[in-house]
């Protein structure tokens, strides 16, 4: 009888602990209604044995009760009773623990779960869902597709379609509708307006990256180009659109040098000077798909332009694409598409219609224009030139795979394929939120002074030229944002052609690649070479210019060397709480030991600052936590103190150190449990046990009690006649019977209905 009652007292506790798992938990805390004040609400509820904890809203108090468990299925009425019979209570309940979770974002839109580029996690996508789960969706914040039409009545599209931003410049209209045939040659617009801002939750297709911004068209590819549809285009509506973006420009054949001409060129001034009320209009522009042709987006006047964030692709594996130009003048990446094997980009489709083939170049720029879409809705205040800085701040080369990656002068990782790497919402909205106008921007111009140079056929010429950046002068640069080469080059055969500028600080930029293609004999006339690559360098010092020619002959008539960023350093943010997790790498050469120009590139910080690859940070980033060790000098008659920022365990998003175990907060695809970030699959994949449990402790409850009422009664029997048998043996070998543990085990389990105390 003993196993039995024992197994029977187990399962009836088993169930009460189920109970306790799945019920509502009242606490130890009440709120209150107490009129009279602060002071009359804390002498009457601690006259009744409460701790007051403050006050919640006027005449509404929190208080606790150290009498009363903190977690309990039992409501506690004895100890309200007497504070509710106060005159001046109005009101009293006990406060319950509430089940909160954090929204997850997840869509019913039909095509979600193949948006790789926006739901994959583990820093494999654009970090668009925290910018999301932030709040910053691109709300209030105006989008237009310069293409061949976007189709406005579109289901996924109309919800967000603002005529406000919407012309047809080719047929003189205010409606931007592509024209319809049988090949469909004119979905371009409305793709690439789907990326931007098409509209969450509505069953329909996909979801934009900006999804609550406005989306406008200006139907201008459809016809002839000239240089007057381009300049009306680009000057659309510029105090009520902010962002502009454009997967077009030349024939991208490896042969052609072209870029915007005399009016497109005051549009694209009058932009960034007078568009969004002097801020800047922002214009995003895709680098080209001439990759297979072994085209330069260097020689294609639009991406190579200062006023324009030139936009490169990654393929799903984080591969160069096939058609991808390289060039020194891109400045950051987006994903696309990639081989036969690897996914593409999910968006409207002309006619009402959805695709997942959107491909190429022409894909990645809206999405960059969505992304700088939510930082604009982070901060409305950002100049054209700021929302350059902060892609290249917050820009990822990691998962990237690209053979010329290199660390320009002020540590930080740059390549001719993906600019500074893969653009993250997450860090960009957080970054502009607190991002304060970077300096004015000035303009140095030195001219290379010898009137010409011969590059004999199968050699290399180097140019070197020393600039102060203007010291001394009102158009003083000292930090470095863009850099231009204005060359005039003959050449009897352009595409044998390669150019190269090497900074003061030792960056290396590839201005020109070889075009085979190109037999042009055309040369270049006063044509800017463009690079990226020395953002944030200093700008003093010498600059090499290399030339280097094929079989032809070639002569350089002239080079000037045109330099553009700041004479103050740009601090673009206080360092605060709020902003301190983000990446502060641009300050790195002001945190070494010095800036002379042997020191420029940090080699070990100050004190206070974290080493992070070639750069110092006052904290570490996302991802990283803050290790300090003790090392021996080189020769080892001295110890110093090193701190390095090392990487988080790749669950973690926060954390100690690099074990899984040492988690503050988990990347979105896993649960923090006990400082460990476990899969969220493995949570949900549990919660069916949930119910297996129960209905297992019932059968096992059952089974007792059969056990108790039909096959205790004849074993008790039996132990009675053995007893009788057996008794006079018994009585003289057995010791005093100790007392029984069924005795505390029923005793326990008897005072199960009292409250259950569980700490957190």
């Amino acid at each position: 009888m003993g196993g039995c009652s024992s197994a029977l007292i187990i399962s009836m506790c088993g169930l009460v602990f189920l109970d306790v798992s799945f019920a509502a938990h009242y606490t130890d805390k009440w709120a209150v209604h107490i009129e009279g004040g602060v002071h009359a609400a804390k002498s009457l509820t601690e006259k009744h044995g409460f701790i007051f904890l403050g006050e919640i809203m006027p005449d509404f108090y929190h208080i606790q009760h150290k009498k009363v468990a903190k977690r309990s299925i039992y409501a506690s009425k004895s100890h309200q009773v007497a504070l509710a019979a106060e005159p001046q209570v109005k009101w009293i309940e006990q406060q319950i623990s509430k089940h909160r979770v954090k929204r997850n974002v997840n869509f019913n839109d039909p095509k979600w779960n193949m948006m790789w580029y926006l739901n994959r996690g583990h820093g494999l996508d654009m970090n668009v869902r925290r910018a999301w789960e932030r709040g910053y969706t691109g709300q209030g914040v105006v989008v237009t597709i310069l293409d061949d039409g976007i189709e406005r009545d579109h289901p996924d599209l109309r919800r967000n379609y603002d005529d406000q931003a919407s012309y047809d410049v080719n047929d003189h209209d205010p409606d931007p509708t592509p024209r319809y045939d049988y090949t469909n040659e004119n979905r371009h617009g409305t793709r690439c307006a789907g990326e931007v801002a098409a509209e969450k939750d509505n069953l329909i297709c996909s979801v934009g990256v900006a999804y609550d911004a406005s989306i406008g068209g200006v139907r201008m590819l459809d016809g002839d180009v000239t240089d007057s549809v381009e300049a009306q285009s680009l000057s659309h509506n510029p105090q009520h659109i902010h962002v502009y973006s454009a997967s077009w420009g030349p024939d991208d054949d490896g042969r052609t040098v072209d870029g915007p001409a005399t009016l497109a060129r005051k549009a694209f001034f009058d932009g960034i000077t007078k568009g969004r009320g002097g801020l800047g209009s922002i214009f995003v522009w895709a680098s080209g798909n001439g990759g297979r042709d072994g085209d330069s987006c260097n020689c294609d006047g639009y991406t190579n332009s200062i006023y324009t964030l030139s936009i490169s692709s990654a393929t799903e594996n984080g591969n160069i694409p096939w058609y991808s130009e390289a060039c020194s003048s891109t400045l950051a990446t987006t994903y696309s598409s990639g081989s036969s094997m690897e996914r593409q980009i999910v968006t409207t489709d002309l006619k009402r219609g959805c695709t997942e083939t959107h491909t190429g170049t022409s894909a990645s720029a809206p999405l960059a224009a969505g992304l700088c879409a939510l930082a604009l809705q982070a901060n409305s205040m950002l100049t054209w030139r700021d929302m350059q800085h902060i892609v290249v701040m917050t820009a990822k080369p990691e998962n990237l795979r690209a053979q010329d990656w290199l660390i320009n002068g002020i540590g930080r990782k740059v390549s001719h394929s993906f600019g500074y790497g893969l653009m993250d919402a997450a860090e960009m909205v957080s970054l502009a939120k607190n991002w304060t106008t970077v300096p004015k921007q000035q303009v140095c111009e030195i001219r290379y002074p010898e009137k010409s140079r011969v590059v004999p056929p199968n050699s290399r010429v180097t140019a070197a030229l020393y600039s102060t950046g203007c010291e001394g002068r009102n158009n003083h640069v000292k930090y470095l944002e863009h850099v231009q080469a204005r060359v005039t080059l003959t050449s009897d055969r352009r595409g044998e052609i390669q150019i190269f500028l090497t900074s003061p600080m030792g960056t290396r930029s590839t201005l020109l690649a070889r075009r085979t293609r190109d037999t042009s004999q055309d040369g270049f006339s006063n044509w800017a070479f463009m690079t990226t690559h020395n953002w944030g360098e200093f700008a003093k010092g010498t600059w090499m210019l290399e030339i280097e020619n094929g079989a032809s002959a070639s002569e350089l008539r002239e080079w000037v060397l045109v330099i553009l960023g700041t004479k103050e350093h740009p601090r673009h943010r206080n360092v605060t709480p709020e902003t301190s997790r983000m990446n502060q790498q641009f300050q790195s050469v002001y945190t070494c030991a010095g800036e002379s120009p042997s020191s420029r590139v940090c080699i070990e910080c100050r004190v206070g600052f974290y080493k992070l690859g070639s750069k110092c940070v006052a904290t570490c980033p996302v991802q990283y936590y803050g290790y300090v060790e003790i090392v021996s000098s080189h020769n080892g008659n001295s110890n110093k103190t090193v701190a390095t920022c090392r990487k988080c365990h790749p669950a973690c998003n926060k954390c100690k150190g690099g074990r899984n175990t040492d988690c503050f907060e988990c990347n979105p695809d896993y649960i923090l449990e006990s400082r460990q970030c476990i899969p969220k699959e493995f949570i949900e994949s549990m919660s069916p046990y949930k119910f297996l449990i129960w209905f297992a402790s019932i059968v096992v409850m059952l089974f007792v009690f059969y056990c108790a009422f039909r096959l205790c009664p004849q074993y008790l029997k039996q132990q009675e006649k053995q007893s009788i048998d057996q008794q006079p043996s018994q009585e003289m070998s057995m010791p005093p019977a100790p007392p029984s543990p069924l005795q505390n085990t029923w005793s326990t389990c008897n005072h199960s209905h009292q409250p259950v105390e569980q700490g957190f």
